[in-house]
């Protein structure tokens, strides 16, 4: 088994900012405040958190394979 991988960088669709942010691994992150331009992100239709939705690697229950509960 891959090790998980814990750190993603979100990027946000309204301006285009990118941060790297570390991943919870007993929680699925459902919000997320860009810090650029202060746009409040959440999941998009059918993914389980923002990571999944806007960031570079998915949350850690989808690495694993496992479906996210949130």
């Amino acid at each position: 088994m891959a090790e998980l991988i814990l750190t993603s960088r979100l990027r946000c669709p309204e301006c285009g900012h990118e941060k790297e942010e570390e991943m919870p691994t007993n929680a699925c992150m459902f919000f997320y405040n860009c810090s650029s331009c202060g746009v409040r992100l959440q999941p998009l239709h059918g993914d389980c958190c923002v990571f999944c939705s806007y960031g570079t690697v998915p949350c850690p229950p989808i690495q694993e394979g496992n479906c996210c509960s949130g």
